[in-house]
């Protein structure tokens, strides 16, 4: 390997060497083996023996740094500063000073990274201006350029960060400022280049040219990235690669846990809940202890499939610690309160993440909840606004994820609009797009809508075989709310008898006689409340009553139910 940030000397033991072995020995090779935790205690006893040097300094915090020991790490790492200057190795000096900074920074404590990185800047002040130090030193502005939106300035940053690593020969700066060229690309809507590059770069932290702390930050970035752009078949290939990575380095702490998240998030959409729950239980009691900031995501995962599964009490205070720890609870937290019959809530909720600018990964999830929550309410006009917002985004990034997701609501929209024929088409293409992903359950929930389409063209053959489809697939992953949903719609399908009722309307009937609202009723069916009041109007009509209470009893005196 080559670069700064892997100088650090192999101890090697030759041949015909005595085998005897100081702490500082077992420290060191401790770190060549990655046992970082084990290379920390070794070093730190080595060093009470006898103060370490500063490069033995350096590999200490590196080690502490991987083992999850923050304040050790930045300790370690000023001492190996302070030392370097006093050396005159100004050039070494400063590359500590950014791998302290560096570390400040992804723990989001800004006012000290600012200052570290202008102390190692001026150690090199009078320096050479090529030399890799003043590559490292040029990407936190581009990094906070990246931040404001502004790719194209990040993209010039990196860009002059990775011409100093490649003339260097510097690994890390060449794929930490790749890393960084990727993102920018992405930000400046040239997706596939962003793409291209990051995968390069993941080319050469699979082969360990690039030290564990930059493989660590990449391999979970490049994974954001590829969801943030909805590829999950790219996430779920390099969250494989991160967990062997992960698996080789037991005692590996600041990447492992984000790994668990990441691989909690692809078994959700394969529809491997237990799974996920346990890779997030993991995750939980890991950044637990070590105050990671991605606990908030961890949180929201572990709520999402627990509310999936109807465990409302655990969805409720998963919500909540996300939100404790930074995490917006939108739009998981509408969706259960909808679950709940709370629209008011639901609706206010979706809203106001909507109208803020938060992380675009986060967009199509909840323009599809506005769909959902909206048509329960009645509102089509927010329905097609969230519908035309996602056509936007399906239309910039032609990607299945953010297609199924625009084709389910739009199917949905269709048959709330009693426009059936135009709903079925597009509750199919949802249902093949998910199927194609690998994602049962919104899959089920597309067929949901496709029966639902057959079943107000009158094909109530083809309703039920969607209908229990959908069942059996909900079933198998415990998604109670669901079933509970299709058992519901499912009910006997008396035809039209005497009383003259369509299938559309003896649903309704039917969904009446249990006590049910409208609001609620819509809910279920798709449907606006304003279709579903001219339908109960018909059924009143066509029954010769005048109040709910007596459509329900003609229902179960004429074993409509």
């Amino acid at each position: 390997m080559i670069g700064a940030f892997q100088r650090l000397p192999s101890q090697r033991v030759a041949e015909g060497a005595p085998t005897m072995t100081t702490t500082l020995e077992e420290g060191r090779q401790a770190y060549q083996r990655r046992a970082w935790t084990t290379a920390y205690e070794f070093l730190r006893a080595a060093d009470a023996e006898q103060p370490l040097g500063p490069e033995d300094l350096e590999m200490a915090g590196r080690a502490a740094h991987l083992a999850g020991l923050n304040a050790e790490c930045d300790a370690l790492l000023e001492r190996a500063f302070a030392q370097r200057l006093q050396r005159g190795e100004a050039e070494a000096a400063a590359l500590d000073g950014f791998l302290l900074a560096f570390g400040l920074l992804n723990r989001g404590e800004w006012a000290r990274a600012g200052g570290w990185l202008a102390r190692a800047a001026e150690a090199i002040e009078h320096g050479p201006e090529n030399c890799a130090a003043h590559g490292y030193l040029l990407t936190p502005d581009a990094v906070r350029a990246l931040m404001t939106g502004d790719g194209a300035t990040a993209y010039q940053g990196f860009t002059r960060a990775r011409e100093v690593g490649e003339r260097c020969g510097e690994a890390d700066l060449i794929g930490l400022s790749g890393f960084g060229q990727g993102q920018a690309l992405i930000e400046m809507g040239r997706v596939d280049e962003g793409i291209a590059v990051l995968d390069q770069v993941m080319v050469a932290v699979t082969a360990e040219e690039i030290s564990p702390e930059f493989a660590g930050l990449i391999y979970c970035g490049v994974i954001g990235s590829c969801m943030q752009v909805y590829d999950a078949g790219r996430a779920r290939e390099w969250t494989a690669a991160l967990t062997r990575w992960c698996d080789s380095q037991p005692e590996l702490v600041p990447f492992a846990g984000q790994c668990l998240v990441h691989r909690a998030q692809i078994m959700s959409i394969h529809g491997a809940w237990t799974d996920a729950l346990e890779e997030l239980r993991q995750a939980r009691e890991r950044f637990a202890r070590t105050g990671h900031p991605a606990i908030g995501d961890a949180q929201y995962e572990w709520a999402e499939v627990h509310r999936l599964r109807g465990e409302v009490d655990e969805a409720e205070d998963g919500y909540r610690e996300a939100n404790r720890f930074g995490r917006d609870a939108q739009p998981g937290l509408a969706l259960l309160r909808l679950a709940q019959g709370r629209l008011d809530p639901a609706a206010a909720g979706l809203r106001r993440a909507l109208d803020e600018d938060g992380p675009r990964l986060r967009r199509p999830s909840q323009l599809a909840a506005a769909v959902e929550v909206a048509l329960a309410a009645g509102d089509l006009a927010w329905a097609h606004a969230a519908a035309d917002e996602l056509a936007e985004l399906a239309q910039a990034r032609d990607v299945p994820l953010i297609n199924a997701i625009r084709a389910q609501a739009e199917g949905a929209i269709r048959l709330a609009e009693d426009d059936a024929r135009a709903a079925l088409p597009a509750a199919r293409r949802a249902w093949a797009l998910w199927y194609e992903l690998d994602a049962p359950y919104e899959a089920a929930r597309a067929r949901v809508v496709v029966g639902l389409a057959c079943r107000a063209l009158g094909d109530e053959d083809a309703a039920r075989m969607e209908l229990e489809a959908a069942r059996r697939v909900f079933g198998e992953l415990s998604a109670g709310p669901d079933m509970a949903r299709v058992d519901a719609l499912m009910g006997s399908t008396t035809p039209p008898a005497a009383h003259g009722l369509s299938v559309r309307e003896l649903e309704v009937l039917r969904m009446v006689a249990t006590g049910r609202t409208n609001r609620t009723i819509a809910g279920e069916l798709f449907l606006s409340e304003k279709t579903i009041a001219r339908h109960l109007s018909n059924i009143f009509v066509k029954l010769g009553v005048a109040t709910r209470a007596a459509a329900t009893a003609y229902a179960y005196e004429h074993g409509l139910v």
